[in-house]
Parts: C-alpha cells; structure tokens; sequence
C-alpha cells in the first residue's frame, strides 16, 4: 500500500509542473490574473481527483517494456526523462479524462462527482463549464506539441488523440439517444446497442489508449502488435464496464463508494440487457412499466425481475466473468513470445480488473 501512494504521489508531482507549464503559457498571452485562476482552478478541481488508473496505467506499462526482460525480471529503473515523459501522456489521459465528465455531467444533469458537487454545479460556474471542458482537452495538444513534438513518433501520438477522442465521442452519442433519462423505450436496448457502447465509450480510452501510448514512446513500430493490443484490450476493457453494471445494483455504497442509480436513470446496463433477452411477457411488462422511474419501489421491482430464478443475473454475471478470464487469457497466450510486446503488460491490466469490488 505504501508503494502505491508512493506511486500516485511521485504521479502527483509531475501534474504540478504541468499546471506550472500551463498557466506560464497563459501569462505568455497576457491573459489577465482572473482567467489565469480561474484555469488553475479548472484543471485542479477536475483533473487528478480519481483513482488515475488510466494515467497511471501509461506509466506501468513503460515500466514494463523498458524495464524488465522477457522472464519478467527487473533490469533496470525508469530514469528521470523517461519517467517524466510517460507521466505526462498519463496526464494527457487523465485530461481526456476529465474533459469528458465535465461534459458528460453537463448532458446527464448530474449532481456529484467523486463525492463533490459537479464543475457546473459550482457557484459562479454555469455553462462556462462547456468552455472549460473545451480547455481541458485543448491542454492535452499544447503538451504534446511541447514535449514530444521532435519525437519521431509525435503525429503517432496525435491520431491516437484524436482517433480515440471521436471513437468515444461515438460512443456517447449512440448511448445518449439509445438510454435518454426522461424517455424510456426499452425496445431500444440490446445486447448488442450496450456492447458497442461500452467498446466505444469506455474501452478505447480507458484501455486501449493508455497501452498504445506506451507502446509509442517506447518505440514499438510493428503496427501488428497494436491490432493484437486492440484484440486484448477491447475485450477486457467490455469486461471491465459489465462489472460495473453488475456492482451498480449489486455491490454496497461502501464496496463502489457511491449509490448505485443505473436503474434509476435509464442506464443501457448490461443488468437489464440480460433481463430483456431472457424475461417472461409478464417480467417484461414489469420492466417496461418500472425501468428508469425516480421510484425506490419501481426500482425494486426491477431488482425483483434481475433476482427471478430464469434470470438470476448472480449467477449469470458469475458465469460471464468466468468466460471472459478464459477468453482474454487465451488472446494473451496468442501474444507471440517475440513480439517485442510482452504479455506481463496485459496480465497486469487484467489483475487490476478481475474480481474487484470497486
């Protein structure tokens, strides 16, 4: 435990300079000190209050190909350049990251986040929100430009940016149209809809991208080795979000740290997917009647339906995480021993996910 907040805090440090860099690029262009604050406070109040898995994730990974030979033994450390440079790509996600909420929160009306009121929810906020969002994601390219941009593979850097920014983007847009909170249409969910919603709305960004960034700086050039880290991490990052789904309506405040509200809201889960495709007409008129309703007793009325004996959602979650440990191994195990892309990086992602309780 001590390592991992040592870890997070030396992650910490390098956030500071980047809030550092920043504003001296603002007081560059003589913007005056209230925008300067008003920036800082941005970036401070959004960026680094979660768990920073996913920038943190950057750095692992480095660690991995840089620092250890094919047995998995330590062969060296980070040295201060290399440590610094994928803690900022890590930072870069994490204001991907943090652009996203902002938005995300804006468009849902939601009231907290990481146990705070929302950006926008804040005193003397509002909608500049939506232009501070603009200007979490404008300092990710402003970094990049500045620290790697004589790096030979920079525009490599940017595309995946971009690339993984609009597949989210993508990923949003089918899940704000198919689960809109104010107009339930169960005839909308599937499967299927929540599969591509989870690939394109969380996997490419949380998973894929911390892993490709890495591969980047580290000099991985074989464009098949980033269509087998696709292969692996799109599977494990729908795994990763099926879990979610199921601790939302099945794990404790204290286990997740918030209340579980996807039935509440109208979420395309994959809880309620699972019960559309294996309900009676009579648990489906439940459903339909109950789903998405500001009701605690519709709301367990649709728990009622989750805990029916022909759907038993414990035990067919239990039965899908099972399958998913096996069919992500076996692409893990497919990884080509010479690749020059180690398989410690993708069993150490999927420690991180499988069987969590938060």
């Amino acid at each position: 435990m001590a390592d991992k907040q040592a870890k997070r805090e030396r992650f910490e440090g390098v956030f500071s300079r980047i809030v550092d860099e920043l504003l001296g690029y603002m007081k560059s262009q003589n913007m005056p000190d209230d925008a300067i604050q008003w920036y800082k406070r941005n970036l401070d109040y959004n960026t680094p209050g979660g768990k920073l898995n996913r920038g943190l994730s950057v750095v692992d990974t480095v660690d991995l190909l840089l620092c250890t030979d094919s047995d998995g033994k330590r062969t060296r450390e980070l040295n201060d350049e290399e440590y610094t440079e994928a803690a900022i790509l890590g930072w870069c996600i994490e204001l991907l990251q943090a652009y996203f909420l902002v938005a995300d929160d804006m468009m849902d009306a939601s009231i907290t986040r990481r146990g705070h009121p929302c950006w926008y929810r804040v005193e003397g906020v509002g909608n500049i929100a939506i232009n501070d969002a603009f200007m979490l994601e404008g300092a990710i390219y402003y970094l990049l430009k500045q620290h790697f941009r004589t790096k030979p593979y920079y525009v490599h850097l940017l595309e995946l940016f971009h690339d993984v920014t609009f597949q989210t983007e993508l990923g949003q847009l089918i899940d704000l149209i198919t689960a809109p909170e104010d107009a339930v249409d169960l005839s909308k969910f599937s499967l299927d809809k929540h599969h591509l919603i989870v690939v394109y709305k969380t996997a490419f960004y949380s998973f894929y991208l911390p892993v490709a960034l890495a591969m980047r700086m580290c000099g991985v050039n074989d464009e098949s080795l980033y269509q087998h880290a696709l292969d692996i991490l799109l599977p494990l990052g729908e795994y990763f979000q099926v879990q979610d789904d199921y601790l939302d309506c099945y794990g404790t405040p204290e286990m997740i740290g918030k209340i579980g509200t996807d039935i509440l809201d109208n979420k395309c889960s994959w809880n309620i997917n699972v019960a559309l495709k294996n309900a009676t007409p009579e648990q489906r008129k439940v459903l339909d009647e109950n789903y998405g309703r500001k009701d605690s007793t519709c709301e367990q009325r649709v728990k009622d339906v989750f805990n029916a004996p022909n759907i038993d959602l414990k035990k067919r979650f239990a039965d899908y995480e099972n399958e998913s440990y096996d069919r992500i191994h076996k692409l893990i195990d497919a990884l080509p021993e010479s690749s020059g892309l180690k398989r410690s990086v993708f069993v150490a992602f999927f420690e991180k996910v499988y069987k969590r309780s938060k």
